[in-house]
């Protein structure tokens, strides 16, 4: 069974930082592209940040300049640092593990089931 290991969310106040870390079993961490999603009540799903196989990475618009992904092969575990937090950064963060030309052999995309991340103003 695919498991994606999500920890690091909790409370904080506007301006705070976090970081979150998800880990995954060695087989699908190296195959995948890995990512943080996000969502919000009443909201869906969103991208907020993802690092390929070979380490590049993109944000959504929001979140540049404040929130850094980062990939560490070694220990399968990929890191969300966020910094410079806002109230409308609350959110449900999830753990994604893909590879496009996978998804009907393994059943990808994979996630995480998710960490709270709440910032209060």
């Amino acid at each position: 069974q695919v498991q994606l290991v999500e920890s690091g969310g909790g409370f904080v106040q506007a301006g705070g930082s976090l970081n979150l870390s998800c880990t995954a079993s060695a087989t699908i961490f190296s195959i995948s592209d890995m990512g943080w999603y996000r969502q919000a009540p009443g909201k869906q799903r969103e991208l907020v940040a993802a690092v390929t196989r070979d380490g590049k990475s993109n944000y959504r618009d929001s979140v540049k300049g404040r929130f850094t992904i980062s990939r560490d092969n070694a220990k399968k575990t990929i890191y969300l640092q966020m910094n410079a937090l806002k109230p409308e950064d609350t959110a449900v963060y999830y753990c994604n593990a893909d590879n496009s030309q996978l998804r009907i052999a393994l059943g990808m995309p994979y996630w995480g089931k998710g960490t709270l991340v709440t910032v209060s103003s």
